[in-house]
């Protein structure tokens, strides 16, 4: 997966705004305001690509032991986030979209029934 491919597929996703709150370096991608993945374009251009992703912790565990590119996330509560590298190839486009949307989705658990239905609204 390349920088544009992982913007387009964060983007398309419903309310979905894209920041850099901390630096000109961390791309975050948030739905209502709430971060749900954030990649260093610095990593981009250096050759080593990744994205921190929210993650139900038990799958976060799992996949961790699975994949030798999946660690705890960096900077992020390493119970809830994953940092997923691109640049080893050991993971298909379709399973790195696949952990974007769980993430997605579970910002979206968390959030009041006030901000679902405002998330309702954009449909």
């Amino acid at each position: 997966m390349n920088i544009e491919l992982l913007r387009e597929y964060c983007i398309s996703k419903l309310a979905v705004t894209e920041t850099f709150p901390f630096d000109e370096d961390v791309l975050v991608f948030k739905v209502l305001g709430k971060m749900f993945a954030l990649t260093s374009l610095k990593g981009w251009e250096s050759g080593t690509p990744s994205v921190n992703l929210k993650c139900d912790p038990d799958k976060a565990e799992e996949l961790r032991g699975e994949y030798e590119s999946i660690k705890p996330g960096f900077h992020m509560s390493k119970k809830h986030w994953n940092t997923v590298e691109l640049h080893q190839g050991e993971l298909s486009n379709a399973f790195i979209q696949e952990l974007i949307d769980e993430s997605y989705r579970l910002v979206i658990k968390g959030m009041t029934k006030k901000q679902k239905a405002e998330l309702a609204n954009y449909q």
